[in-house]
């Protein structure tokens, strides 16, 4: 079972959304310290203030998870500070919501550079003095669009897809090696925030509400799950992929649930 109480938490894209829900449920569950990395200035300084003024022991830093330099600069930074960290929340994101063809290579690249690479950069930073510390709990918030297709989605899905099998690789690589550090494996459907206004959600998957995702994710890490798949339909869904032609299942997705209909009306904000 994992503890909280004084340990070290980093969450990346953690000054809104469920970053910040994260990182707020994390002090109060007892970690001594959270480091917010995010790239918007004016959201870290108020996540900080407003956490400081509850009493909670916060830092901030600008980071941009795509470049890798930035990375290990701002990592170094704080390996030198708390000599590692115990807690890793990989939550950064972007979405671009619009049809493969209207997209230019810039919209591409920046999504697999953030959704994908990133993740992998902050991971690799830190995951060294991890395993020299031999203990720590890398939390990965992925995507149910890492298990299942969707229109209007294509780049946004394969950087899930990438992350959903680097993830599941890496725990693994863990695991073989004996290792006691822990990979979580988030795959949520739509969260009730700006990054995925005006959705239209499936049948049957109402969307998540920040707070409540939230709790069952810390609630998760603390069981050391290696999954987690909200709301159920999720996990339905990608277990009738599995079994039904893919003819009947996309019959299935998309005229029933009416999950491949889900980004006809997106408008939402493009980051965390």
């Amino acid at each position: 079972m994992a503890d909280f109480k004084d340990k070290v938490v980093l969450v990346t894209g953690g000054a809104s959304g469920i970053g910040f829900l994260m990182g707020k449920r994390s002090l109060k569950e007892g970690a001594a310290h959270l480091i917010i990395w995010d790239i918007n200035e004016d959201q870290l300084l108020l996540a900080a203030d407003t956490l400081s003024k509850e009493g909670f022991s916060v830092s901030t830093q600008l980071v941009d998870i795509s470049d890798a330099d930035s990375v290990v600069e701002a990592a170094t930074r704080v390996l030198s500070d708390f000599e590692g960290i115990d807690f890793l929340f990989n939550n950064a994101g972007v979405v671009v919501g619009k049809p493969f063809h209207t997209q230019n290579s810039n919209d591409i690249a920046r999504t697999m550079r953030i959704n994908a690479e990133g993740m992998m950069y902050v991971t690799n930073a830190f995951l060294p003095a991890m395993i020299q510390a031999k203990s720590g709990h890398i939390i990965n918030i992925t995507s149910a669009a890492g298990l299942l297709p969707n229109p209007g989605m294509t780049v946004y899905s394969a950087s899930k897809w990438a992350v959903v099998g680097w993830s599941e690789s890496l725990r693994l690589e863990l695991r073989k090696s004996n290792s006691p550090i822990k990979v979580l494996n988030v795959m949520p459907g739509y969260i009730n925030t700006g990054m995925f206004k005006g959705v239209t959600p499936p049948l049957l998957m109402p969307l998540l509400e920040p707070e409540v995702i939230t709790a069952k994710i810390i609630k998760a890490v603390k069981k050391d799950k290696i999954h987690l798949k909200e709301p159920f339909l999720v996990k339905l869904t990608t277990f009738l992929r599995g079994i039904l032609p893919t003819s009947v299942f996309d019959a299935l997705a998309g005229g029933v649930f009416k999950v491949y209909h889900s980004m006809d009306t997106f408008v939402g904000h493009d980051h965390e």
